[in-house]
């Protein structure tokens, strides 16, 4: 009732300094949300007795914070499963699992074609990459153990770490910049297992590859005499640029920029849409579908997944100092206003 609205939201988190105010301190934000009861206690029911604003500042905080990263539970991973270590005492344990649980029972085939449809109309917002930036200061992924600073953070940081490794390559700074701005498809109401987490490629059986892979026996699809074979709607080497992914923000970023006209490389696209494709770039699986230009760009993937990967840390990016230099690499791949 307080946050399922644009409107409400906007007038509750639409400005920098009401964000700050309420939860630049990680002692507020505990304060505030950090136990189940004190949720209950504080915007569960509207005899709280607090005062409406209040009440709904409190209330958007957590619609906010609990978005999830579901890249934490991906087991195949050794290297990232020595960076973050989980086990099912986590109590976030239970929450990725559920919202994995959503996402594979609910991302059919035609369910990707009818996200893509309505949001490549791109028709939600007319704002530039920078404030597109700006807003994923509203995403803190609540979920993350490594970090607890918002999302816009975790972008320099990526772009940071690719610089000092690759100096010659501004398009693939500028990528670690925007791999991750389709997330601000959760601040217009798309649920988050329709936005963050592993992707997939719809119709056709599900690798095993996948976290959670055996949830999708929910899956309508699964019933399917077709979309439930290996191959499905398609046919051997049809090349990943003719494959359905399941949607999610890295499918709307990719689509977002084409449609933008943004002048990045091949390289770089294939980064920004694949970069939650596990089980191609880690699994090593779905190379029946691939052809020799999806070979020829899994390198690159798999090299810009190492920053995106291990680039968060609680060292808070000087982004005053950083912003010039940014906004030249926009100015030379995406300029203006984008429509989002």
């Amino acid at each position: 009732a307080v946050v399922s609205t644009q409107s409400t939201w906007e007038a509750v988190v639409s400005t920098q300094s009401t964000w700050e105010a309420v939860v630049s301190t990680q002692s507020t934000w505990e304060a505030v949300v950090s136990t189940q009861s004190t949720w209950e206690a504080v915007v569960s029911t509207q005899s709280t007795g607090e005062d409406p604003p209040a009440i709904n500042l409190m209330a958007s905080q957590v619609q906010v914070a609990a978005l999830v990263d579901l890249s934490d539970f991906r087991p195949e991973n050794k290297a990232r499963e020595a960076f973050r270590i989980y086990d099912e005492s986590n109590p976030r344990f239970q929450l990725v699992k559920d919202t994995y649980q959503l996402m594979h029972e609910h991302q059919t085939y035609d369910y990707a074609l009818k996200q893509r449809n309505s949001w490549c109309q791109f028709n939600h917002a007319k704002m530039t990459v920078m404030e597109a930036l700006n807003e994923l200061n509203k995403l803190v992924d609540d979920s993350d153990p490594d970090i607890d600073l918002p999302n816009s953070f975790h972008a320099l940081q990526t772009a940071e770490r690719i610089r000092e490794k690759h100096p010659d390559k501004e398009w693939f700074q500028l990528t670690g910049l925007l791999h991750d701005l389709g997330k601000v498809m959760a601040l217009w109401g798309e649920p988050q297992w329709s936005t963050v987490g592993d992707t997939f490629v719809t119709g056709c059986a599900p690798s095993p590859a996948i976290v959670f892979a055996e949830q999708f026996r929910s899956n309508p699809d699964m019933n399917d005499p077709i979309k439930s074979t290996k191959l499905g709607v398609y046919t051997e080497h049809c090349g990943l640029d003719n494959v359905t992914m399941s949607w999610g923000h890295d499918e709307y970023m990719y689509h977002l920029l084409k449609h933008n006209k943004a002048t990045l490389p091949e390289e770089a696209l294939y980064m920004v849409r694949f970069h939650s494709f596990y089980p191609w770039h880690t699994g090593n699986d779905y190379d029946y579908l691939c052809t020799e230009k999806d070979r020829k760009m899994l390198p690159w993937v798999r090299e810009f997944n190492k920053f995106d990967l291990y680039s968060k840390s609680d060292e808070v990016p000087d982004i005053e100092k950083l912003t010039p230099y940014y906004q030249g690499l926009i100015d030379k791949y995406c300029p203006g206003v984008l429509s989002w």
